[in-house]
């Protein structure tokens, strides 16, 4: 599959063209990749800009919609990824998501190097850890108005600034920077 501007401009309906970058976006990022986040992250990094930006926050989009930030950054334990996350909901223009983000990276950062050790030892581990801290007060409300964002699209989430920014610039989902 190879998606192009004019099938990007004629998508007529939210669905459609959510289909359209998915289906790009699993053409470029087969499963397998997002196995490991050193091999994910160097894949997301070689797409085109629009598509390296929707790439990155896929897995926020997720986190959010099964756990919270701090299970974000335990499952999805890789500084690079952080780094991408921002960096594309940045270029979406999910300016309100990625300040939350930067909250919570710079809430979540005393704590980087135990969830590293954790995340050696066991999903159990880290629940029982984190039930036990003060994250979970510390995170509220980052949690709540990202899951208030969320909630506006219910049928997209986050991925919703996907849509936004492929109608705002279609040109820029295909370009290279």
């Amino acid at each position: 599959m190879s998606l192009n501007l004019a099938d990007i401009k004629s998508a007529s309906s939210d669905e459609a063209l959510f289909k359209l970058l998915s289906a790009e976006l699993n053409h470029r990022l087969p499963k397998s990749v997002h196995d490991n986040c050193d091999v994910l992250v160097k894949s997301i990094r070689e797409l085109p800009r629009g598509l390296r930006a929707m790439a990155a926050i896929y897995h926020l989009d997720i986190s959010m919609a099964m756990d919270d930030l701090v299970w974000h950054f335990f499952n999805f334990f890789h500084r690079g990824l952080c780094d991408e996350t921002k960096l594309g909901l940045r270029e979406l223009e999910a300016l309100e998501v990625a300040e939350v983000f930067g909250q919570a990276l710079a809430k979540i950062e005393p704590n980087w190097d135990k969830i590293g050790q954790l995340k050696e030892e066991s999903p159990q581990a880290f629940a029982n850890w984190y039930d036990s801290s003060d994250l979970s007060a510390a995170f509220k409300p980052l949690n709540k108005r990202l899951w208030e964002i969320c909630a506006a699209s219910p049928q997209y989430g986050l991925l919703q600034f996907w849509l936004i920014y492929a109608r705002k610039y279609p040109e820029r989902v295909l370009e290279n920077r």
